[in-house]
């Protein structure tokens, strides 16, 4: 094969990564999904938005030290929040690693 098709395949490829790998931000409620929503064994933050068709999708926070911060502010009861970060799926759950959130 062509080196030069080799590595614009490659280019595309990352290029394509980069654009999915984008901050989101995710307007919902801010809550811990063990002592709250009672589906993690430890606390941990967690980010349930309302979809357009009204259903509830939760994000569940990777750990970082945005995540620490944002719990310790939404444990034991959920607040209004914006959360913005990387989201991805892992065990079939819905992940953000939070960059930045503020608490309404």
């Amino acid at each position: 094969m062509n080196k030069t098709i080799i590595l614009s395949t490659l280019l595309s490829a990352t290029m394509a990564l980069v654009a999915f790998a984008e901050d989101t931000k995710l307007e919902g409620t801010a809550t811990c999904a063990k002592c709250d929503l009672g589906i993690a064994e430890k606390c941990r933050a967690a980010v349930v938005v309302t979809t357009a068709d009204g259903k509830k999708e939760t994000y569940l926070s990777e750990a970082n030290p945005e995540a620490k911060s944002l719990h310790s502010e939404i444990c034991k009861g959920g607040k209004p929040a914006t959360v913005e970060g990387t989201v991805s799926e892992k065990d079939g759950a819905k992940v953000i690693t939070i960059t930045k959130y503020t608490i309404k």
